[in-house]
């Protein structure tokens, strides 16, 4: 099986564990019917890395298809997305490697540290698991 690495994967590869749960709460203002509920359509605003957190207890494994539109940056729109990853860990290891900007091929492998979480909770949300030969499975 194919494996990518990556600087900083060891101290995001267990990032998404760390995190709390978090309620999600209907916002009556900014609902279109009366009837607000948690099971429905939903619309998430706020940090999604939270936000897949907040959503596992309710819809962990139930979940068919996922899709979704990170930014890329690839340098070439005139900005660097900010990559940033709340562990105090990662927060160290970003700092210590700064500047990053357009000719710094770290960028890339922020930019997996700030995906590697977030892709973890993916993965648990459409209930794939891992098995015995490593390789994901549904």
């Amino acid at each position: 099986m194919a494996t990518i690495h990556f600087k900083g994967k060891s101290y995001v590869q267990n990032h998404h564990l760390t995190l709390k749960y978090h309620h999600l709460v209907p916002n009556s203002a900014s609902s279109l019917t009366d009837k607000i509920s948690l099971h429905g359509n939903l619309i998430i605003h706020g940090d999604n890395l939270l936000a897949l957190k907040a959503l596992l207890p309710t819809y962990a494994g139930k979940v068919k298809c996922i899709y979704i539109d990170p930014p890329y940056n690839t340098g070439n729109e005139g900005w660097i997305y900010n990559d940033n990853v709340n562990s105090p860990m990662m927060q160290d290891w970003l700092k210590a490697n700064a500047p990053i900007d357009k000719e710094d091929l770290a960028r890339h492998d922020k930019w997996l540290c700030m995906m590697m979480p977030r892709l973890k909770l993916l993965r648990e949300l459409l209930g794939t698991s891992k098995n015995t030969e490593g390789t994901v499975s549904q």
